[in-house]
């Protein structure tokens, strides 16, 4: 059976199209008891509503997009996975789809996904996560004036809603705590230089360091890619040098933990013969062995957060503020020798 028109439940009722499609939309000049008998009749036919057709109407999609830049096969970065339940929780509560797409970071096929939603008015609104130094997407989406927010700050010179996790300050309290333990060759596996978080950690890390009149060598400093893997490979190249750290500051928990793994594997112990320390607080920071010393970051909350004010800016709305900063928490564990 075909699915039931709006011309069905008026044939069904005898009523004309427009007083059944008045009463369904909740139209004032609709009798009450009028209103009932077509409400109630409707569910009994099993009719749906043309969601398609009303949102035409109103000139919007109530659909929000988030281009995920990810490589390879796998997702399974953790600190997505917060971040896209806290948006799809929020777009939720406010009758928002989300169109998700992962896309290559800085790929012509990523420019495409974000073409095709702005373009062919997939999205209403655009939520943008792992900003980038010079980043095409806020310079793109700033000149179009499309309504967007931001996970991260930008080096452009444009103004832009965001949300921001204060990176410099939550290294600058990872190096004082390794200090404070007694650490004097701390090393560093850093994020990408092309993200904007990553610029702002490791230079939080490297100010620390000079105002403390600690030493840097640029052997002690290895670039990784996020992932658990490149931790694993940087650990190795650091525990291989003639004078090796004592501390390790990862710029994020997987390459933490992937640094664990390398120090364990030649039999060493985490907390005791070298210190780790990671920044995010995923859900695995707190069960791994030893649990992880990192800087928390409420992925999730701020998720609920950026989704929110789009839909803000979607509905018109002023936004109590634009630019959000959120100042760290060092949650210290075992790996860095407490606990």
């Amino acid at each position: 059976m075909g699915s039931v028109t709006l011309k069905d439940l008026a044939a069904e009722l005898g009523l004309s199209i427009t007083t059944v499609s008045r009463a369904l939309a909740g139209y004032s000049d609709v009798a009450d008891a009028t209103r009932r008998r077509v409400l109630e009749t409707a569910q009994e036919m099993g009719y749906v509503p043309d969601v398609t057709a009303r949102r035409l109407q109103k000139g919007r999609t109530d659909t929000i997009g988030f281009v995920i830049p990810t490589s390879g096969p796998r997702f399974s970065d953790p600190f997505f996975s917060e971040l896209l339940a806290g948006i799809g929780n929020e777009a939720a509560l406010h009758s928002f789809d989300l169109l998700v797409s992962t896309r290559p970071p800085g790929t012509a096929e990523e420019k495409a996904a974000y073409q095709r939603m702005v373009e062919g008015r997939l999205v209403d609104g655009l939520l943008v996560a792992r900003t980038r130094v010079r980043d095409w997407r806020i310079d793109h989406l700033s000149r179009i004036a499309f309504p967007f927010v931001a996970f991260g700050r930008s080096d452009l010179k444009v103004d832009f809603p965001f949300v921001d996790e204060d990176g410099f300050h939550g290294l600058r309290l990872v190096v004082e705590h390794l200090i404070e333990r007694g650490h004097q060759r701390i090393a560093y596996i850093s994020a990408p230089e092309d993200l904007m978080f990553g610029v702002s950690r490791s230079e939080g890390l490297r100010a620390t360091l000079k105002k403390q009149s600690v030493p840097l060598p640029p052997e002690y400093c290895i670039v990784g890619n996020l992932t658990q893997q490149s931790g694993f490979e940087a650990m190795n190249k650091l525990l291989e040098l003639p004078l090796r750290p004592t501390a390790v500051a990862a710029s994020n928990d997987l390459m933490a933990l992937g640094a664990i793994s390398a120090a364990q594997k030649r039999g060493l112990v985490v907390g005791q013969d070298v210190a780790i320390t990671g920044f995010d607080d995923i859900p695995l920071a707190e069960h791994s062995h030893p649990s992880l010393t990192t800087v928390r970051q409420p992925v999730y909350d701020i998720g609920r957060q950026i989704c929110q004010m789009v839909v803000q800016m979607i509905h018109g709305e002023e936004l109590a503020a634009r630019h959000v900063l959120l100042q760290p928490e060092l949650i210290v564990r075992e790996s860095s020798g407490q606990g």
